[in-house]
């Protein structure tokens, strides 16, 4: 079981260059991805992207990256052109009689005479180190995400298993509320009709329709096979998170619909606490991969 939340840093270095990657990520519903990037290097998203989606498939991550070039070509260069037209506007001012003292120095001080050089994205060894950077920051991430994942998946059958527990003692008081229901509204039935002559099998066919309306036996026959189906899924590979959100719905409503058929004070007092471990379990599965 993996958690959605967790932290990756990855760093690669070669030929004097080096690259810093960095993974920060929380619960989503899909795979968000927001880089966050230098506007020179957006087109290195694709080659993250895709380091990032061989070991992350849902959450929301936050892209940070740094680069550090010191290869020996450079990353300055000189604008010709500009260079070149204002040595034709010196050697016109030089015919009209003014003193040529242009020097490469005060060139240099020329707004934009020298020019940053973008990023190639056809630089196969800057793709390279990005990507080795991007895999190792995917990596790091996978692995505290399955560390927290470890410590949800732990907490997460400690609360099946007292699910377990108090739906046991449910089980077992539940044959015996129904008959005290039916107890009960037998002697209200009397106690309402006694001057009146009732037909004692109708009667009786009358407090099993609303006896039965209290059972509860299909509830919880469907809550322990949702339980069983937490330690299935729990136990499997791959993406969890949706499967746990989807079969906790499913747990809430078996709830709900325990607590609103039964009156037993017994039977309610452990149908709130199941809705505290139920309720607590949808909270933590939200941040389940």
């Amino acid at each position: 079981m993996f958690s959605m939340t967790g932290y990756g840093k990855g760093i690669a270095e070669k030929d004097g260059l080096k690259v810093t990657v960095e993974f920060k990520s929380v619960n989503h519903r899909f795979l968000d991805i927001a880089f966050k990037l230098p506007r020179c290097y957006q087109f290195a998203e694709k080659i993250i992207r895709e380091a990032l989606t061989s070991e992350v498939s849902r959450g929301h991550v936050d892209v940070f990256m740094n680069v550090e070039d010191g290869r020996d070509s450079g990353r300055l260069a000189l604008n010709e052109k500009l260079a070149a037209d204002y040595k034709k506007i010196a050697a016109k001012l030089v015919s009209l009689g003014f003193a040529d003292d242009v020097t490469a120095s005060v060139i240099l001080r020329v707004p934009d005479m020298v020019e940053s050089m973008e990023p190639d994205e056809g630089d196969d060894l800057l793709n390279r180190v990005v990507y080795e950077a991007a895999l190792s920051a995917a990596k790091a991430l996978g692995e505290m995400r399955l560390a927290e994942g470890k410590r949800l998946e732990k907490d997460l059958l400690d609360k099946v298993a007292t699910m377990k527990t108090l739906l046991d003692e449910i089980a077992l008081r539940a044959p015996e509320a129904v008959k005290e229901h039916r107890e009960k509204l037998r002697e209200r039935v009397t106690e309402a009709f006694e001057d009146v002559q009732i037909d004692e099998n109708r009667l009786l066919g009358e407090i099993a329709v609303y006896a039965d309306r209290v059972a509860i036996d299909e509830e919880i026959t469907r809550l322990n096979s949702h339980i069983e189906n937490y330690r299935e899924i729990v136990a499997a590979h791959g993406a969890k998170g949706k499967k746990l959100d989807f079969l906790t719905q499913e747990a809430v409503r078996e709830v709900n619909t325990i607590g609103s058929k039964c009156n037993d004070i017994y039977i309610t007092k452990r149908v709130l606490e199941l809705k505290n471990v139920v309720e607590t379990i949808r909270e933590q599965i939200q941040n389940v991969e």
